[in-house]
């Protein structure tokens, strides 16, 4: 088994670190979202929380990890008597973005229950994790089915695995830990609420920090373990604080003072539900442990709302996280009660009995400066928009988003989980039966029995039992929804560059990302303007950073059409080498206008028929405004072999009709 990194000599990042040791002692806090850019050690800081947690007492021999204190009555390999048990590590399981929902809740041998009536159940990962820890590293690219599984157990607690009516039930209680790249695409709001706890990470551009930073990391992989036992006894001290802490939190008192704060603050930032309460009680009352306290004090609830909040605050995924600190004080000094609110002048060590609850961050030869605040990454940094030369105007502002009417691809495909397109898929309706390829996952039970009935007289069946071979048993079939990647090819070009006609034409655009985002789609941005073309964002699963991208753009110039267009096929083809299973739907928002070059009508009507030959699914956003029209969208509407709609037709409260389906001319 590997030597995993010391938690105590990862460098910088004390919001994260304060984050994972207040649920390792206080698991009911719920869980932490890491989010940051890509090579921040987040994956390092959680494994590294694993050797930190409390060893816990299981029933010998029980596969559900049962405590022999209070045993489950339910547990597959119950029932156990109370008693003595025996003590191990708690488990850090993780679960990896493809896993299949039997290597998630658990595998039941079908072709067993059918024919002999036992339960043959192979535990899966929620079983692993029960009384440990659950982590997800990308969590926002798990697929929708493994999230519902995922938050029936965090609520329940307990994992059920029913096929046909064969049900096995098990306790799973864990601490949920999940980790994400913000770039990749943001997450279901039902799971995003489930975390208790959220930080943001991003790399130090202090420079003595990135170089302790290498430093340790190059001593670590040149010698695992010799660096870790250079760090033991800081691994040593820090599990007993933690132990500490656990023995206290019991008699932490949460007065009436800072529970005010807490439902105050909790209004004023108009989170939904009541979790968001719940939560920074439990974090407040943690850090007050954490500190060698047995009363909650205001800091512990600023420090508490700071962890607690960021992530539930946002109304729609293009808002920025985080959290108005000069509110948030304002909010808690006016709600400051008496007796029990916990003001304390004094500076105390953070690292002390009495301290603020800051993790250990000093270790051997560590004399480094103090952790900056993290810095939130500006998405609109790395990104210049617009490919024109002359006649630039200022980026106008979108204005703002509204429902959209749904938009689809036809046919039936067969790529990843979404909510746009009609695809085979392993959840969703039932439509027919087929032998399974491979393991059988869902089972279609009167196809089954059909195929078994006409071979019962050969196989000898005397009895009431149906006898059942591998060769009868069938796979059901099923339809549900996919994601798509959606190609927005958007005008940028002077004829668009009305300031108030150009904000509409964002709002349009930033709604229909909104509409990818809710349906679990790829996005990707290609503008047209000046002289040619620009992947302005290659295909992403981050409708942010379409949005970042959107809001920058600049207009001006000539209208490249035929361009955009060409460019639009040349991303798709590479798009089709990279995931040939998730179709494309292109989205054309322009007035039709094409101007530049020799021919450019015909250049973009032979670049229109091109893309339809190639069966591209597409919708033509007619821009055109004003009494006099030319129908230049509409004919390219034709030649993309698509539909073409106005702005107006495409809100979803509007009374124009609107084709649902993309239909191509056959």
């Amino acid at each position: 088994m590997s030597t995993p990194y010391p938690f105590t000599a990862i460098v910088g990042m004390p919001d994260l670190r304060l984050a994972l040791l207040l649920n390792a002692l206080s698991p009911s806090i719920g869980g932490v979202l890491v989010r940051g850019e890509k090579g921040t050690a987040k994956s390092t800081a959680v494994r590294a929380l694993s050797t930190l947690i409390p060893q816990v007492e299981v029933v010998p021999g029980c596969r559900f990890s049962c405590d022999p204190g209070a045993p489950d009555p339910g547990c597959p390999d119950g029932p156990h008597e109370p008693g003595t048990g025996a003590a191990r590590p708690a488990r850090m399981v993780e679960l990896p973005v493809g896993a299949s929902e039997d290597r998630l809740v658990g595998a039941l041998d079908i072709e067993r229950a059918l024919s002999e009536g036992v339960k043959a159940f192979e535990p899966g990962l929620l079983a692993d994790a029960h009384r440990g820890v659950l982590y997800v590293d990308e969590v926002n690219l798990l697929h929708d089915h493994l999230v519902d599984l995922l938050l029936d157990a965090a609520a329940m607690g307990a994992s059920y695995v029913e096929r046909e009516g064969v049900s096995v039930r098990h306790a799973s209680r864990f601490l949920l830990v999940g980790t994400m790249n913000p770039e990749e695409g943001e997450l279901r709001p039902q799971l995003l609420d489930r975390f208790g706890l959220t930080v943001e990470v991003a790399a130090s551009r202090e420079t003595d920090e990135r170089v302790e930073v290498v430093r340790r990391r190059l001593a670590y992989d040149d010698d695992p373990a010799a660096f870790a036992a250079r760090w033991d006894a800081e691994e040593t001290a820090l599990r007993e604080r933690i132990a500490a802490a656990r023995a206290l939190l019991p008699s932490v008192r949460l007065g009436d003072g800072p529970l005010r704060q807490i439902a105050a603050t909790c209004a004023a930032f108009e989170v939904d539900g009541m979790r968001a309460d719940i939560v920074m009680a439990r974090a407040a009352t943690a850090l007050a442990a954490w500190a060698g306290r047995t009363e909650v004090i205001a800091e512990d609830v600023r420090q508490a709302a700071l962890l607690a909040l960021p992530h539930r605050r946002r109304r729609n995924p293009f808002d920025a996280p985080g959290l108005d600190e000069d509110k948030l004080d304002e909010t808690l000094e006016q709600n400051r009660g008496e007796g029990g609110d916990g003001d304390d002048d004094s500076d105390p060590d953070p690292d002390g009995p009495g301290g603020g609850g800051q993790p250990p961050q000093d270790g051997p030869d560590d004399d480094g400066p103090d952790v900056p605040a993290p810095r939130e990454a500006d998405e609109g940094e790395r990104t210049e928009a617009g490919a024109g030369t002359g006649g630039e105007q200022a980026a106008a502002p979108a204005g703002e988003p509204f429902k959209t009417k749904a938009l689809s691809v036809p046919g039936l495909g067969e790529g990843a989980s979404g909510r746009r397109s009609r695809a085979r898929t392993e959840h969703g309706r039932t439509t027919g039966a087929r032998r399974p390829r491979g393991a059988l996952t869902k089972l279609h039970l009167a196809a089954t029995v059909q195929a078994a009935a006409p071979h019962q007289h050969a196989r000898g069946r005397s009895g009431p039992g149906l006898i059942v071979r591998k060769d009868d048993l069938r796979q059901a079939a099923r339809e549900g929804k996919e994601g798509n990647l959606v190609l927005f090819v958007v005008d940028a070009s002077g004829s668009m560059a009305a300031r108030q006609r150009m904000s509409a034409v964002k709002g349009a655009v930033m709604s229909l990302l909104l509409d990818a985002y809710q349906r679990r789609d790829k996005v990707g941005l290609v503008t047209f303007r000046g002289t040619g073309a620009e992947l302005v964002l290659p295909p992403t699963s981050s409708v942010e950073a379409g949005a970042a991208r959107l809001e920058k753009l600049p207009t001006g110039g000539r209208t490249p059409l035929a361009a955009g267009l060409l460019k639009a096929r040349e991303v798709l083809r590479v798009e089709r080498l990279r995931d040939a299973a998730r179709r494309p739907l292109l989205i054309v928002v322009t007035d039709g206008r094409a101007t530049g070059g020799p021919e450019p009508v015909a250049l973009a009507s032979r670049a229109g028929r091109l893309l339809a030959a190639e069966g591209t699914a597409s919708v033509v956003v007619d821009c055109e405004s004003g009494p006099v029209r030319l129908g230049l969208a509409g004919a390219l509407a034709r030649d993309l072999q698509g539909a073409a709609v106005t702005l107006d037709e495409l809100r979803a409260d509007s009374v124009a009709a609107l084709v649902r389906d993309v239909r191509r001319a056959a």
